[in-house]
């Protein structure tokens, strides 16, 4: 008759969300723990961060501007729509933003020193007036609050920009050094509002307010990089569909700054909104200007041909169908010049297949026409009314041209002078410092508090998955190892263990826990694996029982003695055997010498009968302890004295118990267990893989030893192992009634 079960091999993919559950639930503290830890940081990381403020402003964008009275036409000639997209590209732009730069010397940084990662927070709690500073605390050299620099000049020498800078402040100005405070790296020294200047560097501090000792970070930046320092914190955009309105908002930790900045670059848009309108204009009247000289000397010219012309032909007058012909020649000439002044804008605003410029063409093609007809009538006309009326056409051709190009430069410098865009800032920026943007400190404490959550879970889940040490007896079962008892973990014998709180009572058996609390938990599983070793041992070949395990502190030797004693207190006369020659400690828990045991017995040193001591449990408890530790144990455990001796030992006691070492270890298991009617394994829950223990009866069973079962040693009460109810003696406990 045999208790062991084959093999059962049970793929099962699906998840136990019980187990799951059950896991989570076990890990309750540390997901605790990790939780309140990511809070806290969390929570600490929020009240550190500094406060960054919003200044926003509005700006309207108009479809068209407003004509000039009285100058319609020309206004029209420049007009032009723009849309809000292109308007938010052009604040972004760089012709904007660098103007920007620098009118307030964006390139040059500063920043006061504050102490490693609290020291900021600390210095924007600073309450004090202006000009106040507060105290140093940890070190001098640290701003602490209130501390201010201005600089309005910082050159450096070409290629050192983005090199780092710290000014000091001293009790007259000032010291510039380079990287770090070193008498090696002084560069320049000064007072406030006086520059100073040495090997290419150059400083101009219009303002100081600080300790002496307190330091500053400076350093000059590449505009280019400055600029793109702007964009980044800059944010535009069209408030509603085609409204016109434009919102745009710059972050910064000062919230003053942010206004200045903001309202500098509504002033530099509007400006260049301005300059850009009155480009046409002023391109137009520069041409203007330029040609004026010229049409005046022609116009001179042609007077002073007139009036030879007339002295030498001797008339002054001209017919009367000369002169209807010279008032449509001038009419025509005067409109083909006011065509030709609108050549240049044309072609710069319209391609020659645009209809606006196509209409220009043909008005221009009919007018020449029409004049080359009245020059042919001219032809018909007598030769000195011809000539007369030439000349005179230049003459009055001329004078027209020159007044219209005079009233249009007037008209010009009008238009340009009165210019005001197609822009507006509607809101000047501001800044609500009761709402800062950032940090969110609420949502920033409810992310820490999730990511620690799951951060808490994840540990938790990844521990059980490293964690493959045994936890439920049906997977030693499956392997066909039947589990004869489950032992649970004992706060008793972790006490006992400590030499601190060892109780005085009985000089042989202070160490035991079936002596020190017969009531634990861990003796009444005991003494329900005693019960199913009386029925699992009546086929055995004798009374031998050896216990083992895989792999060391197992709690072999707690299962050996304590289950001695029980036998023992259940009036079976029974001998224990530490055969651990290595590393047996039973003798420290019997309190016995160790002079004479096994290995003494085994090597003819001692006779077996100075080798046994009884105990005080009326003579039914017997003990061999293992002796000093010999060279070779395994070849002691091998030779005939040690079978000889199990032989003359056996008869003599209803129950042998041989404590050995772990069989993965050693092989003394293996040699002992040829003698043992009985062989039982100790496993520990939580630390022996199932592999490990499938290993270990692999091995016993390649030396022709049959393993009769397990022993679940340590078993910690987990909702994950025991989701499903378990051990009856886990949940109950028996005690007698108190007198």
């Amino acid at each position: 008759m045999t208790d062991n079960t084959p093999p059962q091999h049970i793929d099962n993919d699906e998840i136990d969300l019980m187990a799951l559950l059950g896991t989570l639930w076990d890990g309750r503290w540390i997901i605790a723990l990790v939780t309140v830890l990511f809070t806290a940081a969390g929570v600490f990381y929020a009240l550190i961060q500094v406060p960054v403020y919003q200044a926003n402003a509005l700006i309207q964008i108009e479809s068209s501007k407003g004509g000039l009275p009285g100058m319609g036409e020309v206004s029209e000639l420049f007009a032009s729509d723009s849309s809000a997209v292109t308007e938010i590209e052009i604040i972004k732009s760089r012709r904007v933003l660098g103007s920007v730069v620098d009118t307030l010397n964006l390139d040059i940084v500063t920043r006061p020193h504050y102490f490693p990662v609290v020291g900021e927070a600390m210095a924007q709690r600073f309450k004090g007036g202006r000009g106040e500073v507060a105290p140093a605390r940890f070190g001098e050299q640290y701003a602490w609050g209130g501390e201010s620099l201005e600089i309005s000049r910082l050159t450096v020498p070409e290629g050192h920009e983005g090199r780092p800078l710290v000014l000091r402040a001293t009790n007259n100005g000032w010291e510039l050094y380079q990287y770090e405070v070193a008498p090696a790296n002084l560069l320049l020294e000064g007072r406030v509002d006086e520059p100073a200047d040495a090997e290419g560097y150059g400083l101009m501090v219009t303002e100081l307010n600080a300790r002496p000792g307190t330091w500053f970070h400076v350093m000059k930046q590449r505009r280019f990089n400055a600029i793109a320092g702007l964009q980044s914190n800059l944010a535009a955009s069209e408030r509603g569909r085609n409204s016109g309105i434009v919102a745009i908002s710059y972050e910064h930790k000062d919230y003053r700054r942010a206004e200045n900045i903001l309202d500098e670059i509504g002033k530099h848009y509007v400006r260049q909104n301005v300059e850009r309108s009155s480009a046409e204009a002023a391109q137009s009247l520069a041409f203007l200007r330029r040609t004026l000289p010229e049409v005046k000397q022609e116009l001179e010219e042609a007077e002073r041909k007139l009036n030879a012309y007339q002295v030498t032909a001797e008339t002054i007058d001209i017919t009367a169908e000369g002169k209807a012909i010279l008032d449509q020649v001038v009419d025509l000439e005067r409109r083909i010049s006011e065509l030709e002044i609108q050549r240049a804008e044309i072609e710069q605003r319209f391609r020659d297949t645009h209809p606006r410029y196509r209409a220009w063409a043909s008005q221009m093609e009919e007018l020449k026409a029409r004049r080359a007809e009245l020059n042919q009538r001219i032809g018909n006309l007598p030769e000195t009314q011809q000539e007369l009326v030439r000349l005179r056409r230049d003459v009055e051709v001329g004078n027209e041209i020159y007044l219209q190009m005079l009233s249009n430069i007037q008209q010009l410098d009008i238009a340009r002078a009165g210019t005001v865009g197609n822009v507006r800032v509607v809101d000047e920026a501001a800044v609500n410092i009761n709402a800062p943007v950032r940090p969110k400190r609420s949502l920033i404490a409810a992310i820490a508090l999730l990511l620690g959550g799951m951060v808490g879970v994840g540990s938790v889940l990844v521990r059980a998955a490293f964690n493959r040490g045994v936890e439920n007896p049906d997977d030693i079962e499956r392997i066909g190892l039947p589990v004869y008892a489950g032992i649970p973990y004992s706060k008793t014998q972790h006490d006992v263990l400590d030499r601190k709180k060892r109780k005085k009572g009985a000089p042989n058996l202070v160490n035991l826990l079936a002596v020190e609390n017969p009531a634990d938990l861990a003796i009444e599983s005991l003494r329900s694996l005693r019960t199913s070793l009386h029925f699992g041992m009546m086929d055995a070949k004798n009374n031998i029982l050896m216990i083992s395990g895989p792999s060391p502190a197992v709690g072999k030797t707690f299962v050996s003695t304590n289950l001695a004693a029980i036998m023992a207190l259940a009036d079976q006369k029974v001998l224990l055997i530490d055969a651990d020659m290595r590393k047996g400690f039973s003798h420290e828990i019997f309190k016995v010498s160790n002079d004479c045991g096994l290995s003494e017995v085994l090597s003819g040193q001692c006779s077996l009968d100075e080798a046994i001591h009884c105990s005080d449990m009326a003579g039914m408890l017997s003990f061999m302890p293992r002796g000093s530790v010999p060279p070779n144990p395994s070849e002691l455990l091998m030779s005939k004295r040690f079978e000889e001796m199990l032989e003359k030992v056996s008869p003599n006691y209803d129950l042998v118990i041989i404590d050995t070492p772990p069989i993965l270890a050693v092989t003394d298991a293996a040699v002992v267990g040829r003698h043992a009617g009985t062989t039982m394994l100790v496993a520990r829950f939580g630390l022996n893989p199932i592999k490990e223990i499938e290993l270990t009866k692999r091995r016993f069973e390649q030396n022709d030893i049959q393993v009769k079962g397990v022993i679940l040693n340590g078993v910690v009460k987990k909702a994950s192992a025991y989701g499903y109810g378990g051990y009856g003696y886990y949940n109950y406990e028996y005690k007698a009634d108190k007198a």
